[in-house]
């Protein structure tokens, strides 16, 4: 099975032995993702445009407007796709095996880890490196507090927002805060929700 067989086979959502041990190709990837997670974890913060850059070449593809806080970790990277005005906090991790789709005007807080690999329940399957990846999905404007985790095959519609602390198994549809472990839906989005912002007037003396 060629390494292009091998990434397809994870996207399409098929089990299979890919035991990164038993295909040096997939680890030559993984150790270069890794590689430039690091660097970029070493950059300085102010280091806006180099950071920027590395990003770029990490992720599969981003719109305007980036910004992950170090520090980041990823396993390949070319699998996630980002919209624009997207904000990780730090200590994300995203294990991307298969598609990680994320929408526009998205917020994730800190500690958040979005998973797409999952392995076999049967011990000697797993041992023997016999794993499955499913796709994740963020629609727009979706804000994950912190220390959230999403596991495999799940669908954040637009507009929704995942509490803190929440495990979300499945998918949770547009428009509602939802919380918990597992993570359920708690109410709609309304325009009740909306606040009073306080806006200080200059001082003209």
């Amino acid at each position: 099975m060629s390494i292009e067989e091998i990434l397809d086979a994870l996207r399409c959502g098929q089990w299979l032995h890919a035991g990164a041990a038993d295909f040096p190709e997939i680890s030559a990837l993984l150790a270069e993702c890794a590689d430039r997670c690091h660097e970029l974890n070493l950059m300085r913060p102010s280091d806006v445009e180099a950071r920027d850059r590395l990003l770029r070449k990490i992720l599969g593809s981003a719109g305007d407007r980036l910004v992950i806080n170090s520090p980041f970790r990823c396993d390949f990277g070319f699998n996630i796709h980002v919209g624009d005005n997207f904000i990780g906090n730090f200590n994300l991790a995203i294990l991307d095996e298969a598609e990680v789709r994320i929408g526009r005007n998205v917020q994730i807080g800190p500690n958040c880890t979005l998973i797409t690999i999952t392995h076999a329940l049967d011990a000697g399957q797993r041992n023997a490196g016999v794993m499955q990846a499913r796709h994740v999905t963020i629609g727009d404007n979706v804000w994950l507090a912190s220390n959230v985790t999403v596991l495999p095959g799940v669908e954040i519609g637009s507009g929704s927002i995942i509490g803190a602390g929440s495990v979300v198994t499945r998918s949770i549809p547009s428009g509602v805060l939802a919380v918990g472990s597992p993570c359920r839906v708690l109410r709609p989005v309304t325009d009740a929700d909306r606040v009073e912002v306080f806006s200080p007037k200059r001082f003209n003396p």
